[in-house]
């Protein structure tokens, strides 16, 4: 536990925690919506600040990020707690708990070292949502820059733009879940908003940071053509080489809709190949969807099989068969 960042004192001991959106007034015992920052006579204080819940290594092909050093391995930790309260979480076990006292302890240290005997790229802030766990990443995403650890937020991207915009110059490489382009469906289903998280992705591509995005198609909810439509329309009014994920839905947490039809991630992918250069398709067992081609000349570029992948008709980041660029950050 640490005392947190971002936040205003009130009157009567009240406090106001301006990291995300919320911005939560909270009571004296009180806690956020996001369930792990806390007043204490006054004080807010982050309580999963170096507390663990998971710690792995992963495939970068499972945050999913296709696009930052493929067939490499991250390690990936995270906590508990989220300022989102999707009715569909699929990681809703560790992201909608505030049960902090049972964590690990593993300082940012301990992290960055694992890192490094484990032969890591980096490290990823994953499981939960990242930014709710601003004090440690902060620490730790600028100990791992200094020692060339590459940092990875998977993200739903609501946080306010200042904690965001400090913490960018020491992340590398983000994927933001864009969970649709309706207000009123992140207000009805997920407990927020979605101009914060639009503002998150055009400040975060502004800055140089790699973006992916991932879109949960959900039954009867997300999955119209016209939703589709709008998502790729903005994706590509910020870059059409942005990749774009579209995961399928199955039930979980309190969401009891049928798992989303592979039709559905099929005419997804075909509407957004019109505008983006580069889509793909997750929780899905067919073939079409996993592959990176060249934007030009269709080459295969990158092939992958589950996590695996091989690499041919590429050099030095380009298309050998057409000379067409392949935005690729791997090293």
């Amino acid at each position: 536990m640490i005392e947190a960042q971002y936040w205003t004192a009130e009157s009567a001991q009240k406090v106001r925690c301006v990291l995300c959106p919320h911005q939560c007034r909270i009571n004296p015992g009180g806690r956020g919506l996001c369930q792990i920052r806390e007043n204490r006579s006054g004080v807010l204080y982050a309580l999963t600040y170096n507390r663990i819940s998971v710690v792995h290594m992963d495939p970068i092909e499972k945050k999913p990020l296709y696009h930052f050093f493929p067939g490499k391995e991250i390690l990936s930790v995270g906590s508990v707690g989220c300022n989102l309260k999707c009715q569909f979480c699929q990681n809703w076990e560790i992201s909608q708990s505030g049960f902090v006292d049972n964590l690990t302890q593993m300082d940012s240290q301990r992290i960055i070292s694992l890192a490094q005997s484990q032969g890591s790229i980096g490290i990823a802030y994953t499981y939960n949502e990242p930014f709710i766990w601003w004090e440690f990443i902060r620490e730790t995403s600028e100990k791992a820059k200094k020692l060339h650890l590459k940092n990875v937020l998977v993200t739903n991207g609501y946080v306010n733009s200042q904690p965001l915009l400090e913490l960018l110059p020491f992340i590398d490489a983000m994927n933001i879940d864009l969970k649709a382009m309706d207000d009123d469906f992140y207000r009805r289903y997920c407990g927020g908003s979605l101009s914060p998280v639009l503002e998150t992705i055009e400040l975060s591509y502004r800055n140089k940071v790699h973006i992916e995005i991932t879109n949960l198609l959900v039954t009867g909810l997300n999955h119209t053509p016209e939703h589709i439509q709008r998502l790729v329309d903005f994706v590509a009014s910020v870059s059409p080489e942005i990749p774009l994920h579209f995961s399928r839905y199955f039930p979980a947490h309190r969401m009891e809709t049928p798992a989303t039809d592979p039709k559905v991630l099929l005419d997804a992918y075909r509407i957004a190949r019109e505008k983006l250069h580069y889509v793909y398709l997750g929780n899905y067992s067919g073939t079409e969807g996993q592959n990176s081609y060249c934007s030009h000349c269709g080459r295969p570029l990158i092939t992958r099989t589950g996590y695996r992948t091989s690499f041919s008709h590429l050099e030095k980041g380009h298309c050998q068969n057409c000379g067409t660029p392949f935005p690729l950050i791997d090293e």
